[in-house]
This record gives structure tokens, C-alpha cells and sequence, in this order.
């Protein structure tokens, strides 16, 4: 059953790659960043759970407390309806670096892509866009700031709990949607691939084991996690990837090397194995 969003404005179309781009533009490693407090942690877990129940108005409470609003888009191409979830006030909000949350509309949630490290992990926000704009039944969840923004590591949303990252992720892993977290390494990393597939430190579901035959039927070098060591890229201190396996819940964590996303073709190759994958979710 597709989620319904009420709202009295006609929906504008919108590029998702070119909406994501312009947003990240900005991003830097000297970049403001203010952690959540636990009450906007809840809220905005709160406002994300309504949402997914269909529940549109009592979710824009929650939100609002958050610092956020929601509205609906269409997906150009596709014209999907999509809810967007973003921070009010505009740029003067945006110093907080907290993101955004897109949810499809056109049909019922059935997992989520993660970008924890947009503009850091060069072009895995656009990975991530392209993904959610292809496959139905998605959400997009989208970090605010560069990992290396704010003091100390308190941006690096993928190592934090007391993000508004995590607490979406939270709130989807709770509802049991399996997650893609899309990452980026520099190609001596691990020299010999192109991706890098891991569960994080759970075992790899069935979930994450296709995911490396269809890369690797896409013809890229996987190195898959739980046979060999892919040079520290395994993802098991992956806080998102910890309360998966916690729950038992499928958690897909993808490095991709530098060569692979700096190259349109062999992104959108991956994106659309990834697509195939997510396809057969809850089928």
C-alpha cells in the first residue's frame, strides 16, 4: 500500500541528482555542525515513524520540533511522489548539518539507502540519489555536513549515535527495512577492487551475499567481506550496521573505490546492480 502525504501546494518536479548536488555544493571540512539534542533526536525519529504509518499530520509536529518540515515532490522521469523531509529556515538552518530524509510515496517502504558521508566520500551522495530515484519503495536518508566538520568527530554520522542520521536509521531499523550504506575508499586502499561488500560486523544475510554477485556480474572486482580481509574496509564499527545486526536486521555496508565513483558509467553500473537487488526486497 503506497504512503499518502496530504498537501493543499501542487507538488514541484524535481532532479534529484541535480537537487542533491546543489545541496552538498557547500559541504567542507570547516564546516558548522551542532549535534541534536536527545529531544530533537526523538522528534525527528518520531516525525520519520509517522510518516512511514501513512500518518502525514500528526508527523509534522514531531518534525517541526525537530527543526524540520515536510513536503511533496515529484521525481523527474519517473514523476514519483516523493516526501521530502528538510530543515526549516533555510540556509540559516542548514549551519545545524543535519540532512534530509526522502521517502517514496508510490509504493510501501521496503528498505532505505544511507549516505553518511556526502562530498567526503566523493560522489556517494550522488550513488545514493541515483539509487532511490530508479528503485521504488526506498528512503533516502542523507547526512547534512562533512564528515570532518564541527569538533572532533561529532560529524562522521556513521561512528555517532547522537545524530539525526542515526536516529532516522534507528527508526527504519526498527520497522525492519534493511539498509544500504553507500561509502567511498581511495583506490590503494585496497588496490585489487573496485568494491568492497560487508555486513558490517554481523553475518552477511542473503541480502548482502546477491548483492556481490550482481556487482561482480556487473564486472567489478568485489571483495567480499566475511571471506577475506578487504583492507580495513569491512565497516564493523558502523554504528547504523551494529544496531542492524543487533536486530537482525539485513545491513548492506558498499565501499566503493575512487575510480568507480569518479566515473559516470561505472557508478550508474553499480547504482543498477544495487537497483536489481532492492527490486526483490519484500517481494
Amino acid at each position: 500500500m503506497a504512503l499518502e502525504l496530504r498537501d493543499t501546494r501542487p507538488p514541484r518536479r524535481v532532479d534529484l541528482e541535480r537537487q542533491v548536488r546543489a545541496y552538498v555544493a557547500d559541504f567542507s571540512r570547516n564546516g558548522a555542525y551542532r549535534p541534536p539534542g536527545a529531544a530533537e533526536r526523538r522528534g525527528m525519529s518520531e516525525g520519520i515513524a509517522r510518516l512511514l504509518d501513512g500518518r502525514t499530520d500528526s508527523a509534522r509536529g514531531p518534525l517541526s520540533k525537530a527543526g524540520y518540515r515536510v513536503r511533496t515532490v515529484r521525481l523527474a522521469g519517473s514523476g514519483r511522489p516523493v516526501a521530502q523531509v528538510t530543515e526549516s529556515g533555510g540556509r540559516a538552518a542548514r549551519r545545524r548539518g543535519w540532512g534530509e530524509v526522502y521517502i517514496d510515496l508510490s509504493s510501501r517502504v521496503r528498505w532505505s539507502a544511507q549516505v553518511p558521508h556526502p562530498v567526503a566520500d566523493q560522489h556517494t551522495e550522488l550513488m545514493g540519489a541515483e539509487l532511490f530515484s530508479r528503485a521504488p519503495g526506498g528512503v533516502l536518508v542523507l547526512a547534512g555536513a562533512n564528515r570532518r566538520a564541527g569538533r572532533g568527530n561529532t560529524a562522521d554520522v556513521a561512528h555517532r549515535e547522537d545524530s539525526i542520521f542515526d536516529a532516522v536509521c534507528a527508526a527504519l531499523t526498527a520497522r525492519r527495512l534493511p539498509g544500504i550504506q553507500v561509502h567511498g575508499f581511495a583506490d590503494d586502499s585496497s588496490p585489487d577492487n573496485d568494491v568492497v561488500v560487508s555486513p558490517g560486523p554481523g553475518r552477511p544475510a542473503p541480502l548482502v551475499r546477491r548483492a556481490a554477485r550482481l556487482l561482480a556480474a556487473g564486472g567489478f572486482e568485489v571483495c567480499r567481506a566475511w571471506r577475506r580481509n578487504c583492507g580495513q574496509l569491512e565497516g564493523t564499527t558502523n554504528v547504523q550496521a551494529r544496531a542492524a545486526a543487533a536486530r537482525g536486521v539485513p545491513f548492506l555496508h558498499i565501499e566503493n573505490s575512487r575510480s568507480v565513483r569518479d566515473s559516470p558509467r561505472a557508478r550508474s553500473r553499480a547504482v543498477g546492480a544495487l537497483a536489481r537487488l532492492v527490486a526483490r526486497l519484500g517481494r
